[in-house]
């Protein structure tokens, strides 16, 4: 029996999705991102199946997760923002304090990235919840790009050394909280009450989540790179593929 085909027969199914890269294609402009078809009818076929759980679970910020998931209200996936710092779950409270501290030096550091992405054309800093991220795809300079990150880099060990840095698809993120994706799993395995989690992504920063599943769950990678994931995938039309066999699995066992 494969892998999905295994996973795909727990009682209560958890699939935790990365969404940049695994379910939309990475573009320039972030924000114009959306699901590919494929993914969509994926996604569609997995809501659809009985026991089954879906998330997004994103670097996004949980506004930005929003748009471009086009997550209206009352929708039935589950979204984990800021990798994992942000939660949208039906019924549970959301906390949204955060400490003036931490939004003061976040918009002041913000600011004086902003500065020095003036140096490198095609860079632009995003602005998140936790931090911000510097994006590199369309800076069409490598030199300027490694120059860009330097800077960056030298200005957050100077004013905040204690941030996470994640490095990611052509976008360097800095943040003041420690989430990461493996927690975010972990919660939302928890909330489901999920007897087996799938997830799947296609970035550094999804490895996090990778390594924390245990023996009865799926890791997939989408794409190339170094992976702790069980199966690996081309592309976000054969993830799709994976998926809608495990939505189908999961409809002929209730039969």
């Amino acid at each position: 029996m494969s892998a999905p085909a295994a996973v795909a027969r727990t009682q209560r199914l958890l699939v935790a999705l990365d969404f940049d890269g695994t379910l939309s294609p990475l573009v320039d402009d972030p924000m114009s991102a959306r699901m590919a078809p494929a993914a969509r009818d994926a996604v569609d076929a997995l809501l659809a199946a009985p026991a089954t759980v879906v998330a997004f679970v994103s670097g996004r910020s949980l506004r930005d997760l929003r748009v471009i998931a086009e997550h209206v209200d009352g929708s039935p996936i589950l979204l984990a923002g800021s990798h994992g710092a942000e939660y949208l779950i039906p019924d549970a409270p959301a906390d949204d304090a955060l400490d003036p501290a931490d939004t003061d030096l976040r918009d002041r550091l913000r600011a004086d990235a902003e500065k020095l992405a003036e140096a490198a054309p095609g860079a632009w800093i995003e602005p998140k919840t936790f931090g911000f991220g510097v994006h590199l795809r369309t800076v069409s300079d490598p030199a300027a790009a490694d120059r860009l990150r330097e800077s960056v880099d030298a200005l957050m060990a100077g004013a905040a050394p204690h941030w996470r840095r994640r490095q990611g698809h052509d976008i360097v993120e800095y943040a003041f909280t420690d989430a990461g994706k493996d927690a975010a799993v972990a919660h939302l395995r928890d909330v489901v009450g999920a007897t087996a989690v799938i997830f799947a992504g296609d970035d550094v920063t999804d490895e996090d989540a990778i390594r924390s599943l245990g023996t009865e769950d799926l890791g997939i990678r989408v794409g190339a790179g170094e992976t702790a994931a069980s199966v690996r995938v081309g592309n976000i039309e054969e993830l799709a593929a994976v998926l809608s066999t495990v939505a189908r699995e999961r409809v002929a066992a209730q039969q």
